[in-house]
């Protein structure tokens, strides 16, 4: 039985914008959601459950539906009862698609995570297409992941202890976390499981002075922050100060002392410290492709171009900023991204071009088929 059609409007609204306007799906989720006040908790969720279901398998249902893509009204009422039926009733889907029909990814990104990742690119497909879960990083600076599930609970949240990572715990639903008093203390921060495996690559200690060179909203830092027992001087580094402010909103909620600010507006605002740091992360931006299940609008947004263009920003920031560091300091690069072109072999670039400057130690993939984790790069590397 197709849901009431209030909702389905709803749904065909997302899809109208996110495609026609070329909008990100989770604005467009949320503005809709704002402007229909009168849903209630259930109906809000029908929406951007499926809103993002259907732009997850946007290709796939197509196909199935029998008709080439359209931003109309009335073929996407015909899509959504294609989608409707194919979750309800397992209608069934023709054999032999290949991994980027079947899987709904887009035919020039299939062909080059086929080309970059051979027979690990089926797996990593299906993997980015299970929906993300929520996952929460306990704050040791003030609790651990026991007395968080303890808590949490009190406040009618379900949870579990998740084995991705050391401090993660994992929620049954996705509440609001913001106005519980647990979050409001400091008790824990929103990270996904693979990204809190990241920050313990830089080997936080007591006395490090680590600078962030792409902190962003400051998660990363905050972990390294905690591993180091509050006992490190971190430097938050970033282009956007509207990001960096959040960090410290972060790093007072979370009781995290010694954290600092600045935003970067050339490479030399990062190397003029290059006395300073003995460590250094570089988390940079990247492709989004290792976090598809969190932001499916990539598989449709991202574009050969603009992969092309983050390339170079990449390593860009890998060879200015890396100046900074000290002579036997640690550099962890980082990326939310699982094609090799943005991760391997740019290491290899740098490298090669260093001349032996760096020494690599280390390089670790972190697997999205882990359903507590997205998809990371981590490169150790050592200054000479």
């Amino acid at each position: 039985m197709i849901p009431h059609p209030n909702l389905v409007a709803g749904v065909l609204e997302v899809l109208e914008r996110t495609f026609g306007q070329r909008l990100y799906a989770d604005r467009v989720v949320d503005q809709v959601l704002r402007a229909n006040k009168r849903w209630g908790a259930r109906d809000r969720a029908f929406v951007a459950e499926h809103s993002y279901e259907i732009v997850r398998w946007w290709t796939l249902l197509w196909h199935l539906n029998g008709e080439e893509v359209q931003i109309k009204r009335k073929q996407l009422k015909s899509l959504f009862e294609t989608y409707w039926l194919w979750r309800e009733s397992g209608m069934p889907q023709p054999k032999d698609l290949g991994t980027g029909l079947a899987q709904s990814y887009a035919p020039w990104f299939d062909e080059m995570a086929s080309a970059e990742l051979g027979e690990d690119w089926p797996a990593l497909a299906a993997a980015l297409n299970r929906p993300a879960q929520v996952i929460l990083r306990a704050n040791s600076l003030k609790t651990n992941r026991e007395a968080v599930l303890d808590r949490l609970a009190g406040e009618g949240i379900a949870a579990e202890l998740s084995d991705v990572a050391p401090e993660a715990l994992v929620l049954a639903k996705r509440p609001r976390l913001q106005h519980l008093e647990s979050f409001k203390d400091g008790w824990y921060e929103v990270q996904d499981g693979g990204s809190q495996r990241i920050g313990a690559y830089l080997d936080p200690a007591p006395g490090d002075r680590i600078l962030d060179g792409c902190s962003g909203a400051g998660g990363k830092a905050l972990h390294a922050a905690a591993l180091a027992g509050g006992k490190a001087d971190i430097l938050c580094m970033d282009i956007e100060p509207y990001k960096l402010g959040e960090a410290e909103k972060r790093a007072l909620r979370a009781g995290v002392k010694g954290l600092r600010t600045e935003v970067i507006r050339s490479a030399a605002d990062v190397q003029r410290h290059a006395a300073w740091a003995n460590k250094m992360l570089l988390d940079v931006p990247c492709s989004g492709t290792g976090v598809i299940r969190r932001d499916v609008d990539t598989k449709w947004k991202l574009q050969p171009e603009h992969l092309e263009r983050t390339r170079e920003i990449q390593y860009a920031i890998l060879r200015d900023y890396s100046a900074a560091l000290q002579p036997g300091g640690l550099l962890v690069y980082a990326t939310c991204s699982i094609l090799r072109s943005e991760n391997e072999d740019q290491v290899r670039r740098f490298l090669d071009e260093k001349a032996g400057a760096f020494e690599l130690r280390e390089e670790v993939r972190i697997s999205p088929e882990h359903p507590h984790s997205d998809g990371y790069y981590v490169a150790r590397l050592y200054k000479r």
